[in-house]
């Protein structure tokens, strides 16, 4: 999922958040290659801004001829996911939707999730919560504190038996938009089930998030 505009991390005039390198390597790339790499992976739909997908750019095009498919985004998330769901060829039984502001999924990630779906349910990634969380009102004032025992951080990527995931967005169309796709599959009552997700899967999402990531990129030896 790379068809956003990237508001919070950009610059007036600047390329695209999904774009811009980590290390020297584009977010997107790195996104992109565990998938690639991953020895049960077959097509990958990359789905990114209107203009980009009539017409890729050739550092994407080139990263794998053959393997990649391109879709366009649509005005919200879940029109994207539900674009590059259709741009899908046959065959495939699991899909797995990963977001390109995700850099750092790795192959024990992937094989977590892709375990739970080839079991019939969608799996989840998800890191319990270690601040304490308080619901406030309007004005700032604290309502309570809520109790964060039972509660998880949600990333992606999220796996799902494809027809499921083509059930929920079929449905979804008529329904309020949902955050996730996990949550679309959720109102038609499929089972959910969260794995461990991992401290390193960082979502870049601010200016500040992109030196985070440059420093993980350092970790790795990555250029």
């Amino acid at each position: 999922m790379a068809g956003g505009r990237g508001v919070r991390a950009a610059a007036p005039g600047a390329e695209l958040k999904q774009y811009r390198p980590i290390r020297g390597e584009r977010m997107l790339l790195r996104a992109v290659r565990p998938f690639l790499a991953h020895p049960r992976v077959g097509p990958v739909v990359v789905v990114l801004p209107r203009e980009d997908a009539v017409s890729p750019p050739s550092w994407l095009t080139e990263v794998a001829p053959g393997r990649l498919v391109f879709a366009a985004g649509g005005e919200t998330r879940q029109e994207s996911v539900a674009s590059g769901l259709a741009a899908l060829p046959p065959g495939p039984s699991i899909v797995l939707v990963h977001d390109a502001a995700r850099p750092f999924a790795d192959r024990a990630l992937l094989d977590r999730v892709i375990g739970v779906a080839e079991l019939g349910a969608v799996g989840v990634p998800a890191l319990p919560l270690a601040e304490t969380l308080k619901e406030t009102d309007a004005a700032g004032l604290v309502i309570r504190t809520v109790p964060r025992e039972r509660l998880v951080a949600v990333q992606t990527p999220q796996s799902f038996p494809r027809s499921t995931l083509e059930t929920a967005h079929q449905r979804g169309r008529a329904e309020p938009p949902a955050t996730d796709d996990a949550a679309l599959c959720e109102r038609l009552g499929t089972a959910v089930r969260v794995v461990a997700g991992s401290p390193r899967n960082l979502k870049v999402t601010t200016s500040e998030d992109f030196a985070l990531a440059e420093a993980l990129a350092a970790l790795d030896g990555t250029s």
